[in-house]
């Protein structure tokens, strides 16, 4: 990319009456890097956003990629585990979510349900545990974090949109060319590697160096560090998808046992990987206590689960109270704070009650310490940190064989060691679990192992 920031001139978004202050979205929050034309009048600029996300191969990609549990490993009941929840299925009901809280409070939903689409493109084969794994290797070359990887993807690797560079002639990816307001709602982290606003030490940023010409263009205008408010609403939206629905896995799958939750030992536990890792390390562990009783405490609250139908019935309900009570008390918070006009990019901050946090962070413990902490999961994770380190040392050593061609031509244009490493990263990182185990085997010579 050479830096530049064309003007573009699109249909900027719907309006629905009945708002307050008129149109929420201006003509540079449509902006694109690259300038298109409108193939079918009609269609604003964010419809165009959600309809090229969707349709991407990088969100196709995200059905094969984990998402806490891997497909095809034993239960607790020795039951096949076929069809927990994926990285896509993850992301579509994100989306759902976002979607929803997003038009209530006055954005975009087309916007929203974009960023919440887009939120997880950049995760690398085996979740968070092969983000570590490549972090790792990619130490020297700018590490690895899967929001970085995502901005990556989205304005760069996803081959939907080429233009001429003025400076070689070249014709360069702008990768999906998305409008400004939909890459700055995806990007979670608006800060670089290192420069995380409270926390220099923090391993969490959303943009690598080679993309800060886009990154900068699509923060134009932005405060400081501050993420937008669309963005604000997707954060939340996958707080709370993915804290009920591990917790509705982790049941279905026999791994939590609702009538732990009342047992003093097991909450302490619970409690403990709460405050370890989901809420501040000061916080009490009575104000966890007292968010898990206020849970337990609703009529529809599953006390039980045998895996009939109406137990599964139940479950789901239990799943949609939840999500309505986080959304509902952040759409009550925030309305209370700031009003009942259009809500949208940096007019406002998303209010989510510190108890309503409690009561997130308390299920995202359940989970963790349930399902994520089983002795077979550890393993598991060991031996995919193995195939990710194994992997990238033989794509080290034998590049460009083992490269897609379109990484393959990339890392034959790369000027250096540092921009071909980046190139092996950008491959490990588009794989799904399965093609990062065929691909280390045919490396290697390993035998390809799946669980």
């Amino acid at each position: 990319m050479d830096g530049t920031a064309p003007k573009a001139h699109e249909t900027p978004a719907r309006y629905e009456s009945g708002w307050a202050g008129g149109p929420a979205y201006d003509a540079a929050d449509v902006e694109r890097w690259a300038p298109e034309p409108d193939k079918r009048p009609g269609r604003t600029a964010f419809e165009r956003d959600r309809a090229r996300v969707l349709h991407s191969a990088a969100l196709r990609r995200l059905a094969g990629k984990t998402q806490v549990v891997t497909p095809g490993t034993r239960s607790q009941a020795q039951a096949w585990d076929a069809t927990p929840r994926t990285r896509l299925t993850h992301s579509l009901e994100c989306a759902q979510v976002g979607r929803e809280l997003g038009a209530a409070l006055g954005c975009d939903p087309d916007l929203v349900e974009a960023a919440c689409l887009s939120h997880d493109l950049g995760h690398p084969p085996f979740g968070h545990n092969g983000e570590q794994a490549l972090n790792e290797f990619a130490e020297d070359c700018g590490g690895f974090e899967g929001n970085a990887q995502s901005l990556r993807l989205l304005a760069r690797i996803e081959p939907k949109r080429f233009v001429r560079s003025a400076a070689t002639g070249k014709l360069v990816s702008v990768g999906l060319n998305l409008t400004r307001a939909v890459l700055d709602a995806a990007t979670k982290y608006p800060w670089p590697r290192g420069a995380h606003p409270s926390d220099p030490k923090s391993p969490k940023f959303g943009v690598y160096e080679d993309d800060r010409p886009v990154f900068d263009w699509a923060r134009m205008g932005a405060p400081g560090r501050r993420t937008c408010f669309e963005a604000q609403v997707m954060d939340w939206a996958d707080d709370v998808a993915y804290s009920v629905h591990d917790v509705e896995d982790g049941l279905h799958a026999g791994h939590i046992d609702p009538g732990w939750l009342h047992a003093e030992p097991e909450r302490q536990a619970v409690f403990a990987v709460a405050v370890g890792r989901y809420v501040p390390a000061d916080t009490d562990p009575d104000e966890l206590a007292e968010a898990l009783d206020r849970l337990l405490a609703q009529e529809w609250w599953p006390h039980g689960y045998d895996g009939s139908a109406v137990a599964q019935s139940r479950l789901k309900d239990a799943t949609s109270q939840l999500i309505g009570r986080f959304c509902l008390a952040a759409e009550g918070a925030t309305r209370a704070a700031y009003g009942s006009g259009r809500l949208t990019r940096y007019a406002a901050e998303l209010v989510v009650p510190r108890s309503t946090r409690m009561e997130c962070a308390v299920l995202k413990a359940v989970a963790d310490r349930y399902v994520m902490q089983r002795a077979e999961q550890e393993r598991l994770r060991a031996d995919q940190r193995v195939v990710v380190a194994e992997l990238a040392e033989a794509l080290t050593g034998r590049a460009p064989d083992g490269l897609d061609p379109q990484f393959r031509a990339l890392f034959q244009e790369a000027g250096d060691d540092r921009a071909r490493k980046r190139v092996i990263v950008d491959q490990i990182a588009s794989l799904t679990d399965a093609s990062a185990r065929s691909l280390h085997a045919r490396l290697t010579g390993a035998p390809v192992t799946w669980t």
